[in-house]
């Protein structure tokens, strides 16, 4: 599996995170889903937009032909929908009498736009691909599942991290499509604070990268790789990275180790990934979700930090909202911890039961 941003592609491999195995599960199936002629939000069009996505399980269908077990997983940032089948992730949840079981639930894990084999710049396009934004990845994965799948009504959408932000889209965007929604490691607010200066910070580090030529590059640049271990450092747990790098040596080590990773990230996927987000504001419409809404965060997780007090407000405003902070423990991750789902899978599986 390649990691299209800078984070997790160093991070998931060098702070005692498993190797990236996965199992064969039931009927599990790739392809691609191509739209014609998909306009974005802010007037960019692509004659084709290819959204390449997994598919795990059987649909079920009832007497009218209506598949009724569909399931929608979305990523993070750093990573494509080749996250879910981690060990950590679906070896947690897809396998027999899981929360998410494969032989029960017909489950699609789409690649965002962006990143793994979807439409991204590094296709071709390079820096003249369009700036596509949150928005943008919503409609595209709504438009696979409803016009490319068929599927008129899940049960459930879930996401992490970016995944997560997108979840909470989904509910206010198309409030009538899904029973259950579970946002993982995210916040319903705009992007803003140290959560946005972060990835500022990574982003003009690129576009000022002096071998980036607006990104019309024909040689990956690297002189923005020196900045990308920040992003690891604000967002893993501090004692988890001391543990990985306790002393001069190996903390170097582990530095020049992050920065070997991001090297090996086409700069334009990381940038136009980084800044994807710029259009996130679902703080007006959190009235418009139906469907009942379980946030999971995390309290040693900096880039949504609890002492904000964003989520328990946001909660009364949400007609069937319930929110879960996970307690740090030595277990625990920060934000990395969504990638690990025995910590937080008992919550998920007891609001399964609650839906329809």
């Amino acid at each position: 599996m390649k990691f299209r941003a800078c984070l997790a592609a160093a991070v998931l491999s060098l702070l005692s995170f498993p190797a990236l195995a996965q199992t064969a599960w039931p009927n599990q199936q790739e392809a691609d889903f191509v739209i014609r002629d998909f306009h974005f939000a802010d007037g960019e069009s692509l004659p084709e937009l290819r959204l390449h996505y997994i598919t795990l399980g059987t649909p079920i269908r009832d007497a009218t032909g209506a598949i009724g077990n569909g399931i929608v997983l979305l990523h993070g940032t750093s990573g494509s929908g080749q996250n879910w089948l981690l060990p950590t992730l679906g070896g947690e949840l897809f396998g027999k009498r899981q929360p998410l079981d494969a032989s029960r639930y017909f489950i699609i894990i789409p690649d965002s736009i962006g990143v793994g084999g979807s439409s991204k710049p590094s296709d071709g396009l390079k820096g003249k691909f369009p700036h596509y934004r949150y928005h943008d990845i919503v409609e595209a994965e709504h438009r696979l599942v409803t016009e490319g799948l068929g599927i008129r009504h899940l049960q459930l959408v879930m996401g992490s991290s970016m995944g997560g932000m997108q979840t909470g889209m989904w509910g206010e965007m198309y409030p009538d499509l899904m029973d259950g929604l579970v946002p993982i490691a995210s916040m319903p607010i705009q992007i803003s604070g140290r959560n946005l200066i972060g990835r500022l910070i990574r982003a003009e580090a690129i576009r000022h990268d002096p071998d980036y030529h607006d990104g019309n590059y024909d040689r990956n640049p690297t002189h923005w790789i020196y900045t990308a271990p920040l992003g690891a450092m604000t967002t893993d747990n501090p004692w988890q990275i001391q543990k990985s790098a306790p002393d001069l040596k190996s903390s170097m080590a582990l530095y020049d180790k992050l920065v070997a990773g991001a090297a090996k990230n086409d700069a334009n996927n990381t940038l136009y990934g980084t800044e994807a987000v710029l259009d996130y504001d679902p703080s007006n419409d959190l009235e418009k979700i139906r469907a009942h809404l379980m946030a999971i965060n995390f309290a040693d997780d900096e880039a949504n930090p609890p002492s904000l007090h964003v989520m328990e407000p946001a909660m009364k405003r949400i007609a069937h909202g319930e929110y879960v902070l996970i307690p740090a423990s030595e277990k625990t991750h920060g934000h990395y911890t969504h990638l690990r789902a025995a910590i937080w899978k008992s919550h998920l599986a007891e609001f399964m039961k609650q839906l329809p």
